[in-house]
This record gives structure tokens, sequence and C-alpha cells, in this order.
């Protein structure tokens, strides 16, 4: 990320919330995030922190939403595990279309878990 950079104008976001906070640290700009539809204001928190200068708070912030974007993402191909997030956060989203399928029972017991540790459920 450093090399691509280094001397362009290039915006460079991230696409996988859990190297959020290390791709800003090299010089990105942002994320297109998947745990922001389940916790916008904790992403956006550690976002706000970063571009205030309030480094230790957004590393903080990170660590917070590490385990949850490495547990709910790490179960399957996204959106499987988003849309199977946000209908046990009682937000109907729809089935997933082929070729996706739906998360598997065991799965949906973690991410159960997972969401009851974060403090969601």
């Amino acid at each position: 990320a450093s090399q691509i950079l280094n001397g362009s104008n290039l915006t460079l976001l991230s696409g996988d919330d859990s190297l959020t906070l290390p791709l800003l640290s090299l010089g990105g700009s942002g994320v297109v995030s998947v745990a922001g539809n389940i916790v916008p204001q904790d992403v956006l928190a550690m976002l706000a922190a970063w571009r205030e200068g309030n480094r230790a708070e957004a590393q903080k912030r990170h660590h917070k939403l590490f385990p949850l974007c490495r547990d709910m993402l790490g179960l399957a191909t996204n959106p499987i595990p988003l849309k199977a997030a946000m209908q046990l956060l009682g937000q109907d989203t729809g089935e997933v279309r082929l070729p996706l399928t739906p998360l598997a029972s065991g799965d949906i017991d973690k991410l159960r878990g997972t969401l009851t540790k974060y403090g969601l459920l």
C-alpha cells in the first residue's frame, strides 16, 4: 500500500474491515466497510479518532472491532455472514442469491456467539 501511494494522488480504501487501521497507517484514506452495516457507530468512531490524530483511541476501537470482523467474516464468503448477522439482529435483508447459499446452521450458532460477545444480542 505504501509503495502504491508513494508519490501518487490515488485514494486507497480498505476492503477488509480487519485491515482498515493498518491500511490507514500506511496512507490509506478509508474503508468500504462490511462491519459498518452492523456497528456503524464503532467503525465511524475508529475513523474519526484516526482523522483527529488520536492514534491510541483508533487502535482501541480497532481492537474492539477486530474479533467481530474476523469471526463474522471468516465464516463464509461475504455477503453470506453479513446477511445472516442482520437477520439475527432483526433486519430482514432477504436471502442470498445463487450461486451463494445461506449460512450453515452450525455457523449461525457461531455467528450468534460472536454477536453476543460483541454485545449486540
